[in-house]
């Protein structure tokens, strides 16, 4: 195995491509150990690909790495944004961009890493070049959203553009919000506009592409059911009852509809106990890992990372590394 033989290396230029690697996959399925020992192993860069991480006072319920594992394997695009901050696909790809070209230009390799597939989708397939934010128009639908609700001005948007009604829940504040905005200030559905792409990194840099993920969903459950009790006993709910004794943020904020974090809303405003919120944070971060795997069973050009021997025990973080680097291009030393 790679890690394992000294007469090969890892290839950092293909084809005159430099190399790029990606590693995703659902919550909880060990993505940040894998990218903080390549790290060690490679000498490569790790960019965090995570919509939740930008934020800081949010290390808890986010599964942030620790000072001693960023000590271990330092994250860039974590910690810079106040919660009660937006942050877009659009504005990932920009940042990624320029850590990705940071790094290359230091002769190293990026290493991407998250579970926020939307992202990852953007950054290698690019955007559609649709308007830029208009604060007004977005002002005045909260204020329509204070008046008949959001599912009210879904609607609307049911009416305007049925595409992107049918794929946003109507209690989904910010989506919706969006695509209003977008029909409003250019009197063209969201859906048209995202039919264009441009932008991505796909052909640029050459792509590995690793799907991490134990193949039982058994056992990614309870590691989920594991992982949610130990936020808990480490904090979690006066982590968020920091960020709700603000006065400034509410639940339809982006920072706050994170998995775990509504749920803790919820039960700090009163609207559940303890037991009951600790059991909807479990099954939201299980309906998280869902939505994760459906967005890689399609994914193109992907390397499957299963994390289980055949006998079903799950493998040692070495075993795993090793794994990995097989995945990677190599060249003779």
């Amino acid at each position: 195995m790679l890690g394992e033989n000294a007469n090969t290396t890892i290839a950092t230029q293909v084809d005159g491509k430099p190399l790029a690697i990606a590693i995703m996959g659902p919550t909880a399925s060990g993505k940040t150990e894998l990218a903080i020992r390549l790290h060690q192993e490679l000498g490569a860069e790790i960019i965090s690909v995570d919509s939740a991480l930008v934020y800081r006072g949010m290390n808890i319920g986010t599964a942030k790495p620790s000072a001693e594992e960023l000590a271990r394997g330092p994250h860039r695009l974590i910690d810079f944004l106040d919660p009660s901050e937006s942050y877009s696909a659009a504005e990932f790809c920009k940042d990624a961009s320029r850590e990705i070209e940071s790094i290359v230009a230091l002769g190293k390799t990026p290493l991407l890493v998250g579970g926020t597939m939307l992202y990852f989708k953007a950054l290698l397939e690019g955007l559609s070049d649709m308007p830029a934010a208009a604060p007004e128009v977005r002002a005045e639908l909260e204020l329509e959203a204070t008046a008949i609700g959001w599912p009210g001005l879904h609607a609307e948007l049911q009416r305007v553009d049925p595409v992107s009604a049918a794929r946003i829940h109507p209690n989904h504040s910010q989506r919706i919000s969006r695509a209003l905005e977008v029909y409003r200030s250019s009197g063209k559905a969201l859906s048209e506009w995202q039919g264009s792409f441009q932008g991505g990194l796909l052909e640029k840099y050459h792509w590995v592409q690793i799907a991490i993920a134990p193949q039982q969903r058994s056992v990614l459950h309870q590691r989920i059911a594991l992982r949610f009790d130990k936020m808990l006993e480490d904090g979690l709910v006066a982590e968020v009852q920091a960020l709700f004794d603000r006065g400034d943020l509410h639940r339809d904020m982006p920072a706050i509809r994170a998995v775990g974090y509504r749920q803790v809303w919820e039960y700090l405003s009163g609207e559940t106990d303890f037991n009951v919120m600790r059991d909807k944070g479990v099954v939201a971060t299980r309906q998280l890992a869902k939505r994760q795997l459906t967005w890689l069973r399609g994914w193109q050009g992907l390397s499957w990372l299963n994390t289980q021997q055949e006998s079903g025990e799950i493998l040692t973080s070495r075993e795993i590394v090793n794994k990995a680097l097989n995945f990677l291009p190599t060249r003779a030393i």
